[in-house]
């Protein structure tokens, strides 16, 4: 008798936690949407880093070779004035550091910073 009592009691979410589950979940993929943008322009920034260190043999020619990847891949967060670039072993290395900013309510941001 017990057990058919415990089987009759219902189960499961009730209307306000399906709301509320929705809206974290609305919410989550919102912020994710704004966010894949940014992470696909840090490896645009990175490949173009990668590359202008293997193409040029001055300061000025590195900065040159990302400028042309920075117009190619239209990205606009990180041009070549911006770029670190040092030598260690005869080898040229390239840095950058920048961040970017995703409206959340209000006067509430999230902030992504990236260093390479």
């Amino acid at each position: 008798m017990k057990n058919l009592a415990l089987r009759s009691r219902q189960r499961g979410l009730s209307f306000i936690g399906l709301v509320f589950l929705v809206a974290i979940i609305v919410s989550v993929v919102a912020v994710g949407a704004q966010s894949v943008p940014i992470f696909l322009e840090y490896q645009a920034i990175t490949k173009a880093a990668k590359k202008a260190a293997t193409e040029g043999n001055t300061v000025a020619e590195v900065k040159a070779s990302f400028d042309r990847s920075a117009s190619i891949d239209d990205f606009k967060s990180v041009n070549g004035n911006d770029l670190i670039v040092t030598k260690v072993n005869d080898k040229i290395v390239v840095g950058f550091e920048y961040s970017r900013e995703v409206p959340l309510v209000g006067p509430a941001f999230l902030v992504y910073r990236f260093k390479k």
